[in-house]
């Protein structure tokens, strides 16, 4: 069903400057062919940029890195421009290589009348490289002063409209407006880019559901996106009406840049309640980007608005009341600086400061610590307009900063405080009157050589080579697009890893006559989401019309206790079964229970339950399984994050109190389990395999199928088979998984139904090829 902010999307106003065209919106879900963005046919704009060689990194901002006035000698007639160069996106092509062209993707400060926008937008393509946006003021309204900053930075700030008077609440106009204006950034993208060369990166909370956009018209885009603010907790993200739309759209980007470890992990939490995720560390790192150097003030060059003037408003009765009780005519405790700021000033200030205090109850990275830093180094220019003399002495400098803003985990040398503890604040001040000139200088010089090794180039080289490194493999998979609306996402699977063809696989079927069919149970032959775990009769009547066909063996492997198989399985006489991932198998219904030919010893579930148990009680929804052979911890049922959270510790705890016994401790689909050594689903494969080939029958067709961690042991042993040719050369291998994620199976089929459909078909096979004996008899 799609959710009701999706049906907003087919009604959206078109702000582009056709008037013709419509946001376009997926309809149907769809396979793509192999390379399916060289020369499409649906692109307008392919043929203007196929004959593009040049390496190229389009960068898409909410703000051009340009200024913009009209020109005086024109009597006003003419627009002037010049590049900011202290917009952040500019600084940050320092980083790439010098070959590299930069094209630069926003809007201009400044409104352009709709008779001149054609003339200055191909000025500033050929003398800047700069594509810009014309956006209408209403929409401007709508997107940027409305749903941006408005209702979604105060959101990402932690600032909840809880009363109509504090802050604005959600307004499914304005969300129409910011999807709307994305897709017009959309469009001036897809009017410049060649998708099989260009990177695209692109900036901050403005523009977060812009990837969706772009991965449905190019499904193998190479696309980043950093996030320039905070990003909430979970249980602030959560009372966003939007949430998961946005977490889709940020998710079809290949690589996702936040400021710190705290926000990225914020990120993962949200997209694991919110959306069901799972997420795991590769290479020891979560492809989480820091940043330093220096930034553009949030990119608006003066902020309006009520509840702006209110903190004004406060700042200066604050700084009379003291200025009243411990000033006189000639001196002023506190001086309140009003308006805007030149760059030069600034540092002019940071340069004679003792010490800086940024103490903001929440912010994003906040770079006024580090240009503080440099600006305390100092260097001949700054010293000559200061009227330094002598600029040889050591430097100093100190810093308190907020526990709450970015920039906080890489200033090790400055003092945090919790910004809402006022005595605390106060301490810290205190200690930066006092502190010895020796210890100041060491701080500061701890700092200066982070900053100076941490610039913007250093970031976006960084960030930057994780794109390319993520990028890598787009041209060696085979992509389907799935979904509608800010739904849609694109699912990118190996060459090799293709949905299982009934017709193949029963053409291969109807030629063989020594069949090995291997099937999980959990989530292969039974739907994950089913209370009742018994098999339907559906089921039971498929598997008994493989069985009765005498080329087949058929076998249910699963990590299930053998007495829970046995029973719900009594109806398929002629079924073997192979219980607690191998511990106990036998072969047919009348045949008895063999237990694995190691010899256990099952001490060492005196030393695990007790753990199992401690863990049970301080989680909610978990729950313990006892086998004769293993335990189970499940937490399907608990808080996800506490949960996995759980899971891990408890994992690392039996890991260390069972390290000299002999079993492995495993983590699996939202399960911990300890089991003996040397028991798997593989080995179970192996041993039938071989008793297949003692008793002259080797197995000319193995079809195995299943769904987790477990079953890839399954799938690996019947490779190892292939590779060392335990299996004759003509045996026909179906190796499936059940959903489409990387697996070692070079098959797939998207659920249960689909399993048992494929099963129903070769069946139909063993009836057809059955009742033509008989008609020959």
């Amino acid at each position: 069903m799609l959710s009701r902010s999706c049906f907003n999307l087919l009604n959206l106003d078109d702000y582009s400057i056709d008037r013709t065209r419509i946001p376009r919106v997926i309809s149907v879900p769809g396979i793509i062919s192999e390379f399916e963005d060289v020369g499409n046919a649906e692109s307008p704009e392919s043929d203007a940029v196929s004959s593009v060689s040049q390496e190229r990194r389009i960068v898409v901002a909410n703000r051009l890195p340009l200024k913009a006035c009209r020109d005086s000698s024109s009597d006003g007639k003419k627009w002037w421009f010049d590049w900011d160069k202290d917009a952040l996106v500019l600084q940050l092509r320092d980083g790439f290589p010098s070959d590299v062209e930069v094209v630069y993707v926003g809007c201009l400060a400044v409104e352009i009348d709709p008779s001149e926008q054609e003339e200055v937008a191909q000025l500033l393509l050929d003398k800047f490289k700069c594509v810009p946006t014309f956006l209408p003021l209403d929409l401007i309204n709508k997107f940027y002063h409305g749903f941006c900053k408005h209702y979604l930075w105060a959101l990402f700030h932690y600032m909840l409209p809880l009363t109509p008077n504090h802050g604005v609440r959600f307004d499914k106009d304005m969300w129409q407006a910011y999807v709307s204006a994305n897709k017009v950034f959309a469009d001036k993208v897809m009017e410049v880019i060649n998708p099989d060369e260009d990177y695209v990166w692109i900036h901050d909370y403005h523009l977060m559901v812009l990837p969706t956009f772009l991965r449905k018209r190019y499904h193998r885009i190479k696309l980043g996106f950093f996030l320039h603010s905070p990003f909430p907790s979970s249980e602030i993200y959560r009372t966003l009406p939007v949430r998961e739309e946005i977490l889709r759209a940020l998710l079809n980007c290949d690589l996702i840049g936040f400021h710190t470890f705290d926000y990225a992990r914020h990120f993962l939490s949200c997209c694991s309640r919110m959306l069901g995720l799972d997420y795991q560390s590769k290479r020891g790192e979560s492809y989480v980007q820091g940043k330093c150097g220096f930034d553009s003030d949030h990119e608006c060059p003066e902020e309006s608005g009520k509840d702006i003037q209110e903190v004004h408003d406060e700042i200066n009765k604050v700084a009379c009341e003291i200025n009243k009780k411990y000033g006189d005519q000639e001196y002023r405790p506190i001086v309140c600086i009003n308006g805007p700021v030149s760059f030069q000033d600034k540092v002019a200030y940071y340069a004679i400061s003792e010490c800086v205090v940024v103490n903001a109850v929440r912010d994003g990275m906040n770079l006024v610590p580090y240009k503080y830093t440099v600006a305390r180094q100092g260097s001949p220019d700054l010293d000559k307009a200061l009227g330094v003399s002598d600029s040889s002495g050591p430097k100093k400098s100190f810093i308190i900063v907020s526990e709450f803003i970015g920039c906080s985990p890489s200033l090790s040398g400055a003092i945090r405080v919790n910004p809402w503890d006022i005595n605390n604040v106060a301490e810290a001040m205190l200690s930066g009157i006092t502190m010895l000139d020796s210890e100041k200088g060491l701080r500061h010089e701890k700092h200066y050589k982070y900053v100076v090794s941490h610039d913007v180039a250093y970031w976006a080289r960084s960030f930057h080579q994780d794109l390319e490194r993520a990028c890598s493999g787009h041209y060696r998979k085979r992509c389907w697009g799935i979904g509608f609306g800010l739904n849609f996402r694109v699912v990118a699977l190996g060459p090799n890893f293709r949905k299982l063809s009934v017709e193949h696989i029963v053409s291969a079927y109807n030629s063989t006559n020594s069949r090995l069919i291997l099937l999980d149970y959990d989530g292969t032959m039974m739907p994950p989401d089913r209370v009742d775990k018994s098999p339907s009769p559906e089921v039971i009547s498929v598997l008994n019309s493989l069985c009765n066909d005498p080329k087949n063996v058929v076998f249910i492997i699963s990590g299930r206790g053998k007495d829970s198989l046995g029973k719900w399985f009594s109806q398929c006489e002629k079924l073997g079964l192979s219980a607690e991932h191998g511990y106990f198998t036998r072969w047919t219904e009348n045949s008895k229970w063999e237990s694995c030919e190691l010899a256990v010893d099952m001490d060492w579930k005196t030393i695990a339950l007790p753990v199992m148990e401690h863990y049970t009680e301080a989680t909610d929804g978990s729950s313990i399984e006892q086998k004769e052979s293993a335990l189970v911890w499940h937490h399907q049922e608990a808080d996800p994050d506490f949960g996995l959270w759980q899971a891990k510790e408890l994992l690392d705890h039996l890991e260390s109190v069972l390290a000299n016994d002999p079993v492995v401790v495993k983590s699996g689909q939202q399960i911990v389990e300890v089991k003996p050594q040397g028991v798997s689903k593989g080995v179970v494969v192996k041993n039938l395999m071989e008793t297949m080939k003692n008793t002259g029958k080797p197995a000319d067709f193995v079809l195995c199928i299943g769904d987790d961690r477990s079953d890839e042991d399954m799938f690996e042993a019947i490779s190892s088979s292939i590779t060392s040719r335990s299996l004759p050369d003509t045996t026909e291998v179906f190796i499936c998984t059940v959903g489409q994620k990387p697996s070692m199976a070079k098959y797939y089929l998207d659920d249960t139904f689909e399993v048992i459909k494929m099963l129903q078909g070769l069946s139909a096979v063993s009836a057809q090829q059955s009742s033509s004996k008989s008609g020959l008899a």
